[in-house]
Formats: structure tokens, C-alpha cells, sequence
């Protein structure tokens, strides 16, 4: 097969300078025409970039049909490339040096007038770009992220199969299991109830892969959650999905840094450091506030416990009396922050569902630092110098404080943490972060977080994590003290993606089972088929899945994954291109046993 198709000859944007003097043939749409003394210009756009072609009265036919065309017409083109005219050239294209002087224009299609500009870089409504996905696709930021999504896989399938991974597909439709999300359901005509779930993941097949002896699985695979989208969710989404035997932790870490340091350098020419820095769970939670910390900049929360431990602040005392914590975020030079913007941030916080955010300047005194604050009549001269120590404080800089719940309060000041630095530049376009990629291992998890609501222990990844060894006597006497042999990899704030050794024992995987509140009886219902399996010789194993999506819209540089996404859907899972989804009549709702019911 020809590498352009028999109507062509070159790709428009694969000419040169070392192409003069040539006769080509070209195919692509019309991405603008101008009409300059008798002579039409045109910008002929195929898949491999852009090139000019020049219609002129030496060829009278070729001019007549190119002064017909408009934009997104697709057009045949066939004539002779020429150097451009000296300081004609256009450096802002890879084919700007030459030009093509048409001796024929075929049009093939005729198109209408596109309902938001293709050129320009003029932003649409996402609605309408999502709609005419189609024409979208033509613009050169998402057509550019649908390619480095095929060099990204490209790369991925190099590297796995280089280490013995084979790619396994495992079934789409499935059976409903609990994975934390709710599951898109697939009614059936195979009885009375009874319905097929869209996988969230592979998790369970990839498992009996391992027991299968299969030993290295790859897939990239395609998922599926009923939940709310954000700018990186969708309800179909795709995932690098790996699990291996006879391996460890720092098997799978070697290996996923290779991978990565691979594909930043061979897409992005960037050598990354490795191995990647660890953080344990317990300390980005101290330290930042968050599970995903973004180490690009400081501002590192501080706990204030010691500080104010026998403090009469009242609203410290209460958060310490109540098992809570009192954490600080210091911002340097906040300190000239006005009182609105102060109010400002306590606002924030309490959109945030926090009572309010209290806050201390430090100014020059008499006798050295001193604080002003709403707070500073209730501390001691003993616990201002304390706290001005502890957080590291300057004349100059501002300290914001808060109080109550450990977790909460951890996540609001992480959150804040996070919202200084892109209200002061730290990190955005044009901040110090920019081209930055600091990439983070996060280790030791809890297995179980506490489900107040319900009064039940919750698993904090999934019921098939390991927990460590040395803590599978606390499955019965302590459940929030076992730590889990699970790890996620954070790139710059973003969760790339998770994963752990997994528990090969049946009578230790019915341990977790029993924190969890599941029976046997309803393990054997939900999840008989995976302990059948793992009673047959299950391998020491363990796996990761990367957000594929999350990925290629870092490496591309945009704010979201509908950006790299062929055909994105929008708010609630909407698909306005194909109005989906959609209602089924009735008669295909009787085929599969469902009916509709009123309105409520």
C-alpha cells in the first residue's frame, strides 16, 4: 500500500525545500483561501501538516476551480513544487519554505460552512466542538493528542512485550462486583433479573491469569463506572493493566520507571531521575495533606500539636480535646495580603464545608517577630515563639491555620496548599514548575479506612490488596493498624495510577472478607469464582493500572482528558454528537424483561 494512498503522492506537509522543481499530487481539505490580484492561495491540510498551493492565471482551469472553493472543501491537488519567493517564506510551517503551483484542482467534496473556526486557535463552546467532533478532530491540539496517544501505546506494547508481558483481552461483559463505583449494567434476555456488568476493571481476570500460570499480562484495557465526570473522568476510560507472579514491590517499581523514563524521553525529550522518591501514606497525609501530593513547590503543611498543647485558643483546645489536629500552611510575603482577600480565603474554606480559617501575620516588633491575629490575645509569648519556630515564619509572611478532625482538617489545608500556589504563581504557565515532572511513589497504605456513616471498615484500595505480613495478626484485633502492600504512582499532584501484591491465600483473603463484613456465604455469591481459583495454586502476585487518558493529557500539556480522547462524552456521560444516551422503545424493553415505569 502506498504510504500516502493511490490518489496522492506526498503528504502536504512532507514537502521541502529538496522537493523543488517535483510533480506531486496532494489530497486534504482547505483550511484557508485568499484571493490576492487574479492569484488564489490556498492552505491545503492533510494528516501530516500543511502546505501552500498557488493557483495562477498560467493555468486557467486549476484558478477558475480554486476560486470557487471554500474552507473544509476536500480537494485533489496536482502540480509542481517551487522554492517561495525570497522573504515570502513562512517559518511558522514545517513546509514554509516551498509552495505548490497548481496545474490542476479537483474538488472530491464540497463541505458547509463549519459552525466554529478550524484555524486560529479560536476557542468554541466544548458542547458544540463535542457535537462536531468530527470537525474538531481537525484542529491541530486535539488531532495532535490523538497521535502522541498512538506513540504512547506504541511505546508502552514495546516495553511490556521487551520484559516477557503478553497482551490478554479478558471479557467485556462480566458480572457485577463492588469496586467503589457504581456499574453500567447490561440487561439480557437470558431470564427474569439477571443482567451483565460493563467491567470497571480487570481486576478478577487478570488474578486467575496468574493462576492460570499465564505469569505476565498486559492489556490495555477499556473500563467502565457509572459515576460523575470531572476534567479527568469519563465513563469509559482506558488503562495500562498489569499484574505478574513471583514478583515483589520493587519489581513492579523498576519496572514502571523504565517505562516512563522511556516514554519521557523518547516522546518529550526529557530524562527523568530515577528511581522515583517514596513517600509513605502516613507522611504525604502529614506532610501535604493528600494521597497525590505535588512536590513541585513548598508550603508543606506543619502540625502544630506540641506547640499549642496546653493551649487556651479555643478553638485549638477543642480540636486537640476532640483527637483532632491543629496543622499550618506558611505563605511567604502573605503578609501584605489585604483584609478582603484575607476574608477572601476564609470564604474558600468554608465553601470547602469548613467552619472557617483563621490566619496570623507576622510583622517586625519592638523586641523581634510578632503576630497579628483575630488569635493572638489568647496565645502566650511562650506559644508565638513556639509557633513562629515550628513553621519556619518571617517577618513578612503569613500563617494560616487549621483546626479540628484529623483527616478533614489535613485535606482542607492540602487543598488551600494548593490553591496559594496557583493564586501565587508557584506552579501554573509561566510559574518556576513549569516543565517540571516530579513523579512520586506513595507506599505503605492503610488497607481498611473506617466508614463512619455505615459503622464498618471499608477497604481503602480493594479486598484483594496484601496486607503486610507482619501485620496479619492485627486483621482481628486492630484492623486499622494493617497496612496494606499497596502503592501509587503521582505525577505533580495527579494520580497516574495504582496498585498492590495481591492476597494468594483463600483463608487470608476470608480474613479481609470478615473486616469487610462479607460472609462466606456472600463471598461464595460474589466472588466464588476467584476463590476457586486461588485454592488451586494461586502464585505469589501482584499488579498496577495506569489512567492511559490522565497520562497522554499531562504528556500533551492540556487542562483535560476529553482533550486526548477520540470521542469524549460531557457532564452526566453525554454524548451530544450522538445523543446518547438515548431512549429505548418499549418493545426492546419487554425483549430483555424490563418495562418503564411512570415518572416519579
Amino acid at each position: 500500500m502506498h504510504p500516502y494512498g493511490s490518489m496522492r503522492s506526498h503528504g502536504a506537509g512532507t514537502l521541502r525545500a529538496d522537493h523543488t522543481d517535483a510533480t506531486v499530487t496532494l489530497a486534504g481539505w482547505v483550511s484557508r483561501r485568499r484571493d490576492h490580484g487574479g492569484v488564489a492561495f490556498l492552505d491545503l491540510r492533510d494528516a501530516s501538516g500543511t502546505c501552500q498551493v498557488v493557483a495562477d492565471p498560467s493555468a486557467s482551469a486549476a484558478l477558475a476551480a480554486a476560486h470557487e472553493v471554500r474552507p473544509e472543501w476536500v480537494l485533489q491537488i496536482h502540480g509542481t513544487v517551487r522554492r517561495r519567493p525570497e522573504g515570502m517564506e513562512n517559518p511558522s510551517l514545517a513546509t514554509g519554505e516551498v509552495e505548490v503551483a497548481a496545474s490542476s484542482v479537483t474538488v472530491l467534496s464540497p463541505a458547509e460552512t463549519p459552525p466554529f473556526p478550524l484555524e486560529g486557535g479560536v476557542e468554541a463552546d466544548e458542547t458544540l466542538r463535542v457535537r462536531h467532533r468530527y470537525l474538531d478532530l481537525r484542529r491541530e491540539t486535539p488531532a495532535h493528542g490523538l497521535r502522541l496517544r498512538a506513540q504512547i501505546t506504541s511505546l508502552i506494547r514495546r516495553v511490556m512485550e521487551s520484559h516477557g508481558f503478553i497482551d490478554v483481552e479478558t471479557p467485556m461483559l462480566t458480572r457485577s462486583t463492588p469496586e467503589g463505583a457504581r456499574d453500567f449494567l447490561v440487561p439480557t434476555r437470558a431470564g427474569d433479573g439477571v443482567a451483565y456488568a460493563l467491567p470497571q476493571s480487570p481486576q478478577l481476570f487478570k488474578q486467575l491469569l496468574m493462576v492460570a500460570g499465564v505469569e505476565r499480562y498486559y492489556q490495555l484495557a477499556r473500563c467502565f463506572r457509572d459515576e460523575d465526570l470531572r476534567a479527568d473522568r469519563q465513563p469509559e476510560f482506558t488503562q495500562l493493566d498489569v499484574e505478574a507472579s513471583f514478583i515483589d514491590e520493587e519489581d513492579l517499581y523498576a519496572l514502571f520507571e523504565e517505562l516512563f523514563a522511556t516514554l519521557w524521553r523518547e516522546i518529550l525529550d526529557v530524562e527523568l531521575a530515577t528511581p522515583f522518591p517514596r513517600l509513605s501514606y502516613d507522611e504525604a497525609m502529614r506532610r501535604f495533606g493528600t494521597d497525590k501530593p505535588d512536590t513541585r513547590f513548598g508550603l508543606e503543611l506543619v502540625d502544630l500539636a506540641a506547640v499549642f498543647a496546653d493551649t487556651e485558643v479555643g478553638v485549638f483546645r477543642g480540636a486537640l480535646d476532640a483527637g483532632g489536629v491543629v496543622v499550618a500552611v506558611t505563605l511567604p510575603g502573605g503578609a501584605a495580603l489585604t483584609r478582603k482577600q484575607l476574608d477572601d480565603w476564609v470564604d474558600w474554606a468554608k465553601g470547602r464545608r469548613a467552619k472557617g480559617l483563621a490566619w496570623g501575620a507576622v510583622e517586625d516588633g519592638e523586641d523581634g517577630p510578632t503576630l497579628r491575629s483575630p488569635l493572638t490575645k489568647f496565645m502566650s509569648a511562650a506559644e508565638v515563639d513556639a509557633l513562629l519556630r515550628a513553621t519556619g515564619a518571617g517577618v513578612g509572611d503569613l500563617i494560616f491555620f487549621g483546626a479540628g478532625p484529623a483527616t478533614f482538617t489535613r485535606e482542607l489545608m492540602g487543598a488551600l496548599r494548593v490553591a496559594l500556589a496557583q493564586d501565587r504563581g508557584l506552579i501554573g504557565p509561566g510559574s518556576p514548575a513549569e516543565g517540571r515532572w516530579d513523579f512520586l511513589w506513595v507506599t505503605d497504605w492503610p488497607l481498611f479506612e473506617w466508614n463512619p456513616d455505615e459503622a464498618r471498615w471499608d477497604p481503602l484500595h480493594h479486598p484483594f490488596t496484601a496486607p503486610r505480613e507482619q501485620d496479619l495478626p492485627h486483621l482481628t484485633d486492630d484492623p486499622g493498624a494493617v497496612a496494606a502492600r499497596g502503592y501509587d504512582l503521582v505525577l505533580n499532584g495527579t494520580e497516574l495510577g495504582g496498585g498492590s501484591i495481591r492476597i494468594h491465600h483463600p483463608g487470608v483473603q476470608q480474613q479481609v472478607f470478615d473486616v469487610l463484613g462479607i460472609t462466606p456465604e456472600e463471598a461464595q455469591e460474589k466472588f466464588g469464582f476467584l476463590l476457586r481459583g486461588l485454592a488451586h495454586g494461586a502464585p505469589p502476585h501482584g499488579g498496577i493500572a495506569f489512567g492511559l487518558d490522565r497520562m497522554v493529557m499531562l504528556m500533551a500539556g492540556v487542562a483535560s482528558i476529553r482533550d486526548v480522547i477520540a470521542f469524549p462524552k460531557l457532564a452526566r456521560g453525554y454524548d451530544p454528537m450522538t445523543d446518547a444516551p438515548a431512549r429505548v422503545d418499549d418493545a426492546q424493553l419487554r425483549e430483555v424483561g424490563l418495562r418503564r415505569l411512570p415518572p416519579q
